[in-house]
């Protein structure tokens, strides 16, 4: 099996900045894109920010210029930068993984449990 954890959401005061973490861990031969997700509360989960294993990146446009994602492959770990968080960045925040597990040729898809990310005065 392959585990996503999450760390490095909290309370943050608009403008300021967090950075996120998500280590893989398990069965792991390859891990492709990874991503970083959001789902505020009443809303549904949106794509934050991904990237590929060779470091093409897509942000969502709320947070183009704000967040900057990166990753380090010898890790299978993924990080977002959160900076001049606004009261609208508010949610819970998943990384998301494309994992080709050990003894396997087919791509899965997991995630992590989430980390809660509040920005208020």
């Amino acid at each position: 099996q392959v585990q996503l954890v999450e760390s490095g959401g909290g309370l943050v005061q608009p403008g300021g900045s967090l950075r996120l973490s998500c280590a893989a861990s398990g069965s792991i031969l390859t891990i492709y894109a990874m991503g970083w997700y959001r789902q505020a509360p009443g809303k549904e989960r949106e794509l934050v920010a991904d990237i590929t294993r060779g470091g093409s990146i897509n942000y969502a446009d709320s947070v183009k210029g704000r967040f900057t994602i990166s990753r380090d492959n010898a890790k299978n770990t993924v990080y977002l930068q959160m900076n001049s968080l606004k009261p609208e960045d508010t949610a819970v925040y998943y990384c998301n993984a494309h994992v080709v597990r050990q003894g396997t040729v087919g791509l899965s898809f997991y995630w992590g449990q989430g980390t809660q990310v509040t920005v208020s005065s």
